[in-house]
């Protein structure tokens, strides 16, 4: 084993309290305070929505992030609490009516079941491309979409802090195991990676891998440190608690061993990347958030943020390139701009992509070089991460032009390609190739992998 030389110094960080973690969930609605402010309706409304997609919340983002006087226009509030919008108006109603009518918890599952089976729980193929194999048995909780780049998902990872209204994982966390992704199994993940030297980078994903303790994140990472895994060069954690939980990195009982977990990772040759999950600049406007960046920092492990444009949150530019400077200021790196996914909620947040284009040149052009890292718009679909890379006029039609940044195959990476100019496509299959063409480039390859588009 190669063990590093040094150990992280853990920085003191005597100003702050250590602080409970109390959080909330769709159960205990009634005992969150500042709602009993609201209207009787619109408690209701949350209560319905509630009922179908996951909702959870901490009582640090409801004390120390949401402006409850700007409620419901409040960022962090849509971020957070369900709103009536991101259920169908049928399917809305439905549940409404079995909520008035005093139905019982089965009734309101059951028809909880059928309205989630039309979300699209598990989009771009997830459970059917994705799964590796070892001796010809799918391995659980692995998720292997591009060569370099294997995702895990550790079962004492899946859930978070709170959730995000909008997450494309939401299926995980509504209880039902046949739409769960995740593993117990650190030997399976070691042999997988053991068995696939082109494996550069492992991403620990979720949930939020950070609200696992140190001594469970210990059984899947420290075996990276073998020299027999030495072409896993970069481990990558995404998370959201930053946002949702700084106190993990500061005061939390084992927040040192965490760092020093990451220390001894980088002190080893890896690459450690932190991808934070941040959607506006309000979430990293605490101290408490500060000092975790800079604890963090202090192991030699970098951050990166990504997000979603969203719909009632951030579809805005001035929010972005607000954003975006102060990431750069606190030393994290901007790197990913998405556009919300064709799943859960997305009747709410969606943002055409014409004008989510818009918002991200427009906010570019606000920031200087060190912010403008960040990718985007890029859509996370079946065939791979798809950049919209601009809107041009070529022999008088107007296209969207679009490039692969990763691709299930390789050699789509960085060919470019153009689609059909439309003003309401919010996704990949909404758009039509251009210039009389009957199909991308990539569609007969990518159909013979799955039969369709998505």
């Amino acid at each position: 084993m190669r063990t590093a030389a040094l150990k992280f110094e853990a920085v003191s960080s005597e100003d702050f309290e250590p602080r409970a973690f109390e959080v909330h969930t769709d159960r205990h609605l009634d005992r969150i305070k500042p709602l009993a402010k609201l209207p009787e309706e619109q408690r209701f409304e949350m209560q319905v929505v509630a009922s179908v997609l996951p909702f959870r919340v901490n009582q640090y983002v409801i004390d120390e992030l949401i402006d409850w006087n700007r409620v419901p226009e409040d960022p962090i509030f849509q971020l957070t609490f369900p709103q009536k919008g991101m259920l169908a108006e049928e399917d809305f109603q439905r549940m409404a009516a079995l909520h008035r009518a005093g139905a019982d918890k089965k009734e309101i599952q059951a028809l909880a079941n059928e309205i989630r089976a039309g979300l699209n729980p598990h989009p771009a193929g997830q459970m059917q491309l994705n799964l590796p194999k070892v001796n010809g048995e799918v391995i659980n909780g692995l998720q292997h979409k591009y060569r370099e780049t294997v995702l895990f998902f550790p079962a004492q990872g899946q859930t978070c802090h709170s959730y995000c209204t909008f997450c494309f994982r939401w299926a995980q966390f509504v209880g039902d195991k046949e739409l769960r992704i995740a593993s117990r199994e650190a030997d399976s993940l070691v042999a997988y990676l053991r068995g696939h030297p082109d494996v550069t980078d492992l991403l620990m994903t979720g949930g939020d891998p950070m609200v696992m303790k140190t001594s469970n994140l210990k059984q899947y990472l420290e075996p990276l440190l073998e020299d027999d895994l030495a072409h896993v060069q970069t481990v990558r954690i995404g998370t959201k608690a930053l946002t949702f939980w700084p106190y993990r990195f500061v005061t939390d009982p084992d927040a040192d061993e965490l760092l020093d977990l990451l220390a001894r990772l980088v002190q080893a040759g890896k690459h450690v990347a932190l991808m934070a999950h941040f959607n506006h600049w309000r979430e990293m406007d605490t101290d408490i958030c500060h000092e975790a960046i800079r604890r963090i920092r202090a192991t030699g492990a970098q951050i990166r943020s990504q997000g979603p444009l969203i719909a009632h949150i951030n579809d805005n530019a001035d929010d972005w390139a607000r954003m975006w400077r102060e990431q750069v200021r606190l030393g994290i790196i901007p790197y990913y701009m998405f556009v919300e996914r064709d799943t859960g909620a997305k009747c709410y947040f969606e943002v055409p992509l014409a004008r989510a284009w818009k918002i991200y040149r427009d906010a570019m052009q606000q920031v200087s070089g060190l912010a403008r890292t960040a990718r985007g718009p890029s859509m996370s679909a079946g065939p791979g991460k798809v950049e919209i890379q601009g809107v041009s006029e070529i022999n008088g039609q107007k296209v969207f032009v679009l490039r692969f940044i990763q691709g299930r195959n390789p050699d789509w990476v960085q060919r470019p390609f153009f689609a059909r100019y439309d003003e309401e496509a919010t996704w990949l299959n909404d758009l039509k190739p251009a210039f009389g063409e009957e199909k991308f480039f990539f569609e007969d390859e990518y159909r013979a992998m799955t039969g369709r588009i998505s």
